[in-house]
């Protein structure tokens, strides 16, 4: 299969329509361990050369630095990173498995927060997505308040652990949602982000113990979004970084109007041989169209395959470019748990290897700050790490 960046105007289109007929599918409710709908697939790679005038964002230095914080020595090269984040973060049973796994292996991860799940469905009128009716969200809201109030304080337990909380936004409104966040202006995603942060001080209020200015980033949903409308409005509200777009390949992080830009690879599948975005969904959908297959016996070949793609894009990050690994997925349940048993499984073997390191975004904005700026430079322009 040809790479995105290289197909013609009407073999894109083609894959275009097909990304339209999944469109309804969405992400697992908190707490669900079986999402019946998936978030959709991204509709075309991005470019991730840097673009625009505005400078690199900063974010304050780690307090308690660990040993590989620090600068590089001539001739060393840089860490392996691998950086692990789960859309829309609140299922409970899918923390108490990430939690023990990323403790024993010294990781950190990202969980990118809906902001709904902070919502009880009692209250779901205090929020009302730009264009939406108020009291509607494509992914629902948090349930009882005795549900939000547990998830505040699992989530509290995971930040207390040294993962990050970023934002997934709030209502995931995406295309057949109109008007979907793709469309939307600054002045809307203004709104969304506006309505996200006072979602969080109410759940302050409530016991969160999360940090409003420790949101420093985020995914949108579905990854859309028309980014010269989007970015300035997370500029405004101090983030410093997007995971929404997609590289060919494992490439270094680069500033893209005043953000830093973490894309997603896009890989190839060695069982598949063909390449796919490596987020869960994607997966899932190259593998036999996004049906679910609770059948133990197709669960666990697709843990191998998805294994398999993990280990292969790593060894080519590593032996390569060294470029941050991003790994996004959901928390869910889908094909038997082939996905989250996938991730698991790499979380618990790569993070213990020589010369890797499984952080959050913010740790490597902060070891990205210690750097000489001409090093990070060449290691910018390295080709992007292929897998084969």
């Amino acid at each position: 299969m040809k790479r995105w960046g290289r197909l013609s105007t009407g073999v894109a289109l083609a894959l275009t329509l097909v990304v339209l007929a999944v469109l309804g599918a969405r992400e697992p409710e908190p707490g669900h361990d079986v999402g019946e709908l998936a978030a959709p697939l991204p509709m075309a790679p991005r470019t991730t050369s840097s673009s625009g005038t505005a400078a690199a964002p900063t974010v304050p230095p780690a307090a308690s630095p660990p040993a590989w914080m620090r600068r590089m020595q001539p001739g060393e090269r840089p860490p392996q990173f691998v950086l692990f984040s789960f859309d829309g973060a609140a299922s409970k049973p899918h923390w108490d498995r990430i939690m023990p796994l990323a403790k024993q292996a010294n990781a950190h991860v990202t969980g990118l927060l809906s902001g709904v799940y902070l919502v009880a469905d009692a209250d779901a009128d205090s929020y009302a997505g730009p264009g939406h009716d108020r009291g509607t969200s494509s992914i629902g809201f948090g349930g009882t308040r005795a549900d939000v109030a547990l998830r505040i304080e699992y989530l509290n337990a995971a930040l207390a652990a040294g993962h990050e909380l970023g934002t997934h936004y709030n209502g995931h409104f995406c295309v057949g949602d109109e008007p979907h966040v793709g469309v939307w202006n600054t002045d809307q995603w203004n709104n969304e982000l506006d309505q996200f942060f006072a979602i969080v001080e109410k759940a302050r209020q409530q016991g969160f113990k999360l940090d409003p200015a420790t949101v420093r980033g985020g995914r949108t949903p579905c990854l859309e979004g028309d980014w010269g409308q989007a970015f300035p409005a997370m500029r405004g509200h101090g983030m410093a970084y997007d995971t929404s777009h997609v590289s060919l390949g494992v490439a270094w992080p680069s500033v893209q109007n005043g953000m830093w830009e973490f894309p997603m690879p896009e890989v190839r599948v060695p069982a598949l041989g063909r390449q796919v975005v490596m987020m869960d969904f994607n997966l899932w959908y190259a593998l036999n169209g996004a049906k679910d297959e609770p059948d133990k016996a197709k669960a666990a070949e697709y843990t191998t395959v998805v294994l398999d793609t993990y280990r292969s894009v790593y060894q080519a990050a590593f032996n390569g470019n060294r470029a941050p690994m991003v790994i996004g997925n959901h928390f869910n349940e889908w094909a038997g748990g082939a996905f989250s048993n996938a991730v698991e499984g790499f979380l618990g073997e790569v993070c213990v290897k020589p010369e890797t390191v499984c952080a959050t975004y913010t740790e490597v904005i902060q070891w990205m700050q210690l750097q000489d700026p001409v090093v990070l430079e060449q290691l910018r322009r390295m080709p992007a790490a292929l897998n084969e």
